[in-house]
């Protein structure tokens, strides 16, 4: 009986660990961190690797992103040692080598159940959605060092996208990316040398080991940060124009409506003068 509540304790545990770093990742992607460098630091703090990369000076050096940091690190304190005690328990209790034989079947299963989650694109779009929703609700992570000069609110937000081999933005100018037509804004880029390039040209080119610093919608954003160089890079592209067409469409509606109201107050304001 031992050994079966510490293979099921083992699974749980794997499984709160898994979700704490995804729940790690959103968060710190919240603070203007891209997707993927966001999802390697959590990884990195939770398992106490300690990578020091220019990512990480980011992190250290913002308030919001350190705390997060700082809860992983605790989190993975308590994490690894139950992990550790529930291993022992499930292999525990009897010297029989079919029942251990049966554990360890069963451990392999549930690791393995995690892990096909743990990859399966369609439960990571679903989990980041509910997980950005409940932080959007019940935490202040939004609130970045910028947002009172940017004057960030709603949708918008700035975020570094950095740039890797087989991205779809590789190779190309800003004018080919049609970034705009998305409703992204380039406002600088940072070289894999170091230098920067401020208010980049439309024929300022997109090279791997690029840091990009774009301003646009959030999930515009976080798309264009898993976006690959292939068929699917395009039709996600022109997916997103499509959006924007429409979102635009609807702030364009929304702005009529504001001209009249206050056309409106105006013409009451000189009747009553």
């Amino acid at each position: 009986m031992v050994g079966v509540i510490g293979v099921v304790a083992f699974i749980i545990v794997l499984g709160l660990s898994l979700l704490v770093t995804r729940v790690a990742t959103v968060a710190l992607s919240m603070t203007g961190l891209s997707h993927q460098v966001a999802k390697f630091q959590a990884r990195s703090a939770f398992t106490g690797t300690g990578f020091t990369t220019s990512e990480t000076e980011k992190v250290v050096g913002h308030p919001v992103r350190r705390q997060i940091i700082m809860l992983l690190m605790i989190i993975r304190s308590a994490g690894l040692v139950t992990i550790i005690i529930s291993l022992i328990l499930s292999l525990a209790g009897t010297g029989k080598d079919i029942t251990i034989i049966s554990r360890l079947l069963w451990l392999l299963g549930g690791v393995i159940f995690i892990w096909l989650l743990a990859k399966s694109k369609l439960v990571d779009n679903y989990l980041e959605k509910v997980i950005q929703w409940a932080l959007n609700k019940w935490t202040n992570l939004d609130t970045r060092d910028y947002v009172s000069l940017l004057r960030l609110s709603g949708q918008y937000r700035v975020m570094d996208i950095q740039v890797r081999e087989g991205d779809w933005l590789v190779g190309k100018d800003l004018k080919s990316c049609y970034l705009n037509e998305e409703g992204v804004t380039v406002l600088g880029i940072t070289r894999d040398d170091g230098s920067y390039v401020g208010v980049p040209r439309s024929t300022t080119e997109i090279y791997p080991g690029d840091t990009l610093i774009l301003y646009g919608r959030s999930q515009v954003l976080q798309d264009l940060d898993k976006r690959g160089a292939d068929i699917t890079g395009d039709q996600s592209h022109d997916k997103a124009v499509d959006e924007q067409s429409q979102y635009m469409a609807q702030q364009d509606k929304q702005e009529s409506q504001h001209k009249q109201k206050k056309e409106t107050q105006k013409s009451k304001s000189q009747n009553n003068g």
